[in-house]
């Protein structure tokens, strides 16, 4: 990928995150609508004492706990809707740096394997020689295979 395409995914992922963030926010900050409570209802209340058990308050109690439950419904679809915003932004933000990130990391750990593969051939250089105290096919095998390993880490970074 050019540089000027990752500038252009970069630069379109982060408008579009801002752009949905934005409307996730203002839908959040708008209050909910009620149901219009009528002249002749208002007049009855306030002239009577409210009685809990009567059927107008029992029915406004399930009026105000249906409208509640569903502002609850709505403000959780908004939050589900303006994390998924988020993360779609996010991952297309890091979408370009996923392979270079993979290469990088394929190169570092076969860094650490031959790094290790030398250690083990000074260890069998130095058993030959008399003053070390590993034993030589353990070095052999033990090299051998940490040079198989870095060799193919970097064989595969090449080809990514």
């Amino acid at each position: 990928m050019y540089p000027r395409n990752i500038g252009r995914a970069l630069g379109i992922g982060v408008r579009v995150a801002g752009r949905i963030a934005g409307q996730r926010i203002a839908a959040a900050g708008q209050p909910a609508t009620s149901a219009p409570v009528s002249a002749n209802s208002s007049v009855n209340r306030s002239a009577n004492p409210v009685d809990i058990n009567s059927v107008e308050a029992q029915s406004a109690v399930a009026a105000s706990t249906i409208r509640a439950q569903s502002q609850v419904q709505t403000v959780g679809r908004t939050a589900a809707q303006t994390t998924r915003g988020i993360s779609a932004g996010i991952s297309g933000f890091l979408r370009p740096f996923r392979r270079v990130g993979g290469i990088v990391w394929l190169e570092v750990t076969g860094s650490f394997f031959l790094l290790f593969a030398a250690i083990f051939a000074l260890r069998l250089w130095q058993n030959w020689s008399g003053t070390g105290a590993i034993s030589r096919d353990f070095a052999i095998g033990a090299a051998v295979v940490f040079l198989y390993l870095g060799a193919t880490s970097f064989w595969r970074a090449r080809r990514k």
